[in-house]
């Protein structure tokens, strides 16, 4: 079915969000179209405001509003430990459980040579010099347990267990081939509590 131009342009735009159907986009457009021109006008303004203000922080690459991030700031939690994810939303993941005090870093993504995703494709370099930098005794590998994570988890092994930290890998009570942001918080917590030495 066919709307006015304008409402078929926001359906389309609706759809090209992840895990957004059609239907769901109709849902969304008609809703924005159900509620008050100031509360689509603040929508409007928060997006434009995280594309405006959010950046890469500068020592763990989670998005920011300030840099470093309040994580990287933060004196209470620990510089010996550092967390390796894989993007943004597996620090939210692991932070909502409350059991990791250490330091992130964010990988913004894996490895992927067959699509000729490489090493200097994500931020690995950027974890190597934190690592030299820091008085850093663990790094715990975080990545979601598919096949490129896991390869990527091996990988980032052999470079880090010969400058003399430990490499330990978040417990299996994470489902293999899910991801982190979709893992329940006591799951996720479990297997941060039940990681390992690689």
């Amino acid at each position: 079915m066919k709307h006015s131009p304008s409402i078929d342009g926001l359906i389309d735009a609706f759809c090209k969000l992840p895990g957004i159907g059609r239907k769901n986009a109709s849902r969304l457009a008609f809703h924005i179209l159900r509620t008050s021109k100031e509360e689509a006008q603040t929508l409007a303004r928060r997006i434009m405001e995280v594309k405006e203000k959010i950046r890469l922080c500068s020592e763990c690459f989670n998005l920011t509003d300030e840099d470093p991030c309040p994580i990287c700031r933060d004196s209470e939690r620990s510089v010996e430990t550092i967390c390796v994810v894989e993007e943004p939303n597996d620090v939210l993941a692991i932070e909502n459980t409350g059991s990791f005090k250490g330091k992130y870093h964010v990988l913004h993504g894996t490895l992927r040579p067959l699509q000729g995703v490489g090493p200097e494709h994500i931020k690995l370099k950027e974890l190597l010099n934190r690592l030299e930098q820091h008085g850093v005794k663990e790094v715990i590998l975080a990545t979601n347990p598919t096949r490129e994570g896991s390869a990527t988890a091996v990988y980032l092994t052999q470079l880090i267990k010969p400058l003399g930290i430990t490499v330990t890998r978040i417990a299996s009570g994470v489902p293999v081939g899910s991801e982190i942001e979709y893992t329940d918080s006591v799951t996720l917590s479990m297997a941060m509590e039940g990681r390992k030495e690689m």
